[in-house]
């Protein structure tokens, strides 16, 4: 067979766009989801509670979300043909909502957009809040939604949808480890730690929220599409 070096490297150019692709899916919803921020309030309404309710409490919490957010993914065309929403409109929408939660993340605060004060009440009364609200909104809460919506209107081939699934998928699961096992992780980071992670998250999603900004007006003609 002989060697045909375009094809190479067209080969190449996929597997790079799929990979960058991935990395953008992973890190958006896992910014987004931010298990390290919802830490605090876990451990309030877990407080006195053995590591067996702990973990349950977290295992419901990251089902909740891996099925809310795998449900929005799968329908996330549907949805855009349903009300008539364009990908750009929904781009531009995202940015604004992600970066008034990244401000407030690199305040080291919890965005009232992902958790309000009456939710975290109300979770720390509840005898199981592993669904609602830790569950939704907590972790699958509107930034979440709208990163996984942006990222299925941009998908346009199945491994691509793929990525988004199973990146997904892959923020639960940490979900479940971090949250599952929140008295020892808060204790390894600390209060100081746990506040630095949240900045760190909060600066790359401000970063995130500007470029879907950015794409959505290059889609829209208004400005000249970033190379």
């Amino acid at each position: 067979m002989a060697f045909d070096p375009h094809s190479v490297s067209f080969q190449e150019l996929q597997h790079s766009v799929y990979v960058r692709f991935s990395v953008l899916a992973l890190s958006s919803i896992f910014f987004l989801v931010d298990p390290f921020a919802a830490l605090p309030t876990f451990l309030a309404v877990t407080a006195g509670s053995d590591d067996a309710r702990r973990r349950r409490m977290a295992w419901k919490a990251s089902l909740t979300a891996l099925f809310f957010l795998s449900g929005f993914a799968v329908a996330g065309q549907y949805i855009f043909r349903m009300f008539g929403i364009t990908l750009p409109a929904f781009e531009i929408a995202g940015g604004v909502i992600l970066l008034l939660i990244g401000l407030d993340m690199l305040e080291a605060k919890r965005s009232a957009t992902q958790e309000s004060s009456e939710e975290a009440h109300e979770a720390a009364s509840k005898e199981d809040a592993g669904i609602v609200p830790l569950g939704i909104p907590m972790l699958a809460g509107p930034g979440a939604i709208t990163s996984v919506m942006v990222l299925v209107g941009q998908a346009q081939t199945k491994w691509q949808m793929a990525a988004i699934l199973g990146s997904i998928f892959i923020t639960a699961v940490v979900c479940y480890l971090v949250l599952g096992n929140s008295d020892k992780v808060a204790r390894a980071l600390g209060d100081t730690g746990i506040r630095i992670l949240v900045r760190i998250m909060g600066l790359l999603l401000v970063a995130l929220a500007v470029q879907y900004f950015v794409n959505g007006m290059a889609d829209l003609g208004v400005i000249a599409k970033p190379s």
